[in-house]
């Protein structure tokens, strides 16, 4: 709450820096904003805390924007602000601004304005030195299927061009397909409630021949999914070698994924059961070289 809105409700300047003060029920956040409580501030009252400090027209962005949208990633450190280019308010601890001519349209999310995923993304990848963290965080927007990686190319070449060097040669080498194709999966599984899986693995029978690839295997009861196969497709598996161990096999596409992702859940679920009801294989998994960057 702001202090102008303390004054309307009757309380004092001088009555709310005593309730702020050492031992007092109340939270000093920013100046002129207060928490109505002496605990600990949540992130989204530190959110809203920000909002009302630097006033209306201010975008979140970086690491809070991505985990509104949906981005399982760990939230942590100072909040990022894009302002306006005329703002002069000098930034606080916990903030981090960014003064800018091109402010997005923000995209409201819990009644807080949030900065899109392609440019939240790269607020954070234009300031990380780690190539390996560059890549992650360029990756996180594409494996939850929250943009493409042409949408990244337009936001990074409409902004600052000054230290891009390494966002450039990352966004250049990414493979956009595999990588949204694994997110999609993943909120499939979320669908279908089962336990995580290991990822893309080499299934092999017990002299180490190779049986074909899984895109993710459930090693207690011999489950494979294939997702990325052709329709009407082993998926790496001829049938002589399921039939031979008894591997339980489900195959969609990276389609049905996009567009059917209950359906596909309900067959995960089917055959998981399926699975579970019968002896393991007599096989082993062998992990295959990671795609590259899906966190």
């Amino acid at each position: 709450m702001d202090l102008e809105q303390l004054r309307r409700a009757g309380v004092s300047d001088r009555r709310t820096r005593r309730l702020c003060g050492p031992g007092g029920p109340w939270r000093r956040l920013h100046p002129g904003v207060v928490l109505l409580r002496n605990t600990a501030p949540t992130r989204q009252e530190l959110l809203q805390a920000a909002l009302v400090r630097y006033g209306p027209g201010v975008v979140i962005t970086g690491a809070d924007a991505l985990r509104a949208h949906g981005v399982k990633y760990r939230v942590a450190g100072d909040i990022r602000l894009l302002v306006p280019s005329q703002c002069r308010v000098v930034a606080a601890e916990g903030v981090r601004l960014a003064r800018t001519a091109r402010l997005p349209e923000p995209l409201q999310v819990d009644g807080l304005p949030f900065a899109p995923p392609a440019r939240a993304a790269l607020d954070l990848a234009r300031c990380e030195p780690d190539v390996a963290r560059v890549r992650q965080l360029l990756t996180l927007p594409l494996y939850w299927g929250l943009c493409d990686r042409r949408e990244l190319l337009a936001e990074l070449e409409a902004g600052p061009q000054r230290g891009t060097a390494a966002v450039r040669k990352v966004l250049r080498e990414i493979e956009e397909g595999p990588i949204r194709a694994h997110g999609l999966a993943a909120r499939v599984l979320d669908l279908a409630h089962l336990p995580p899986p290991s990822w893309d693995q080499t299934i092999c029978d017990r002299r180490g021949r190779r049986l074909g690839e899984a895109d993710a295997w459930w090693d207690e009861f011999g489950l494979a999914w294939r997702y990325r196969c052709a329709p009407g497709t082993g998926g790496g598996f001829t049938h002589l070698a399921l039939a031979a161990t008894g591997i339980v096999l489900v195959r969609c596409t990276v389609r049905q994924l996009r567009q059917v992702p209950q359906e596909v859940a309900r067959e995960l679920a089917r055959a998981f059961g399926e699975a579970s009801r019968t002896p393991r294989p007599k096989v082993r998994a062998v992990p295959q070289a990671p795609f590259g960057g899906a966190a």
